[in-house]
């Protein structure tokens, strides 16, 4: 998913190389008789983006952040079974 977000925000002009752009995913598992199961991932996003172009760009960030799981192969493989959710923090530098 980390590279989806990071290819559509490529698409609108906002950097999410050499670091810019990581994540942290979390799965929790349950037992299904007997058999561990996955049953839920948080996946949990930072973006370093200078404040210039956070101010420019704030709005095309969001939209990136909520549309791109519809185009990501592995949310599409596996949403269905395991409940996926996100959230998005952005640290805000001078000149990044």
């Amino acid at each position: 998913m980390t590279g989806t977000f990071g290819g559509a925000l490529e698409a609108r002009g906002i950097p999410a190389d050499s670091g810019r752009l990581y994540s942290e995913s979390v799965g929790e598992l349950e037992k299904d008789r007997g058999v561990l199961v996955i049953k839920r991932v948080h996946v949990s996003y930072v973006l370093n983006v200078s404040s210039e172009l956070m101010s420019e760009k704030k709005d095309a960030i969001q939209r990136a952040f909520n549309l791109h799981p519809e185009s990501c192969p592995v949310y599409k493989s596996i949403h269905k079974s395991i409940n996926i959710t996100k959230e998005l923090e952005i640290v805000e530098a001078n000149g990044n």
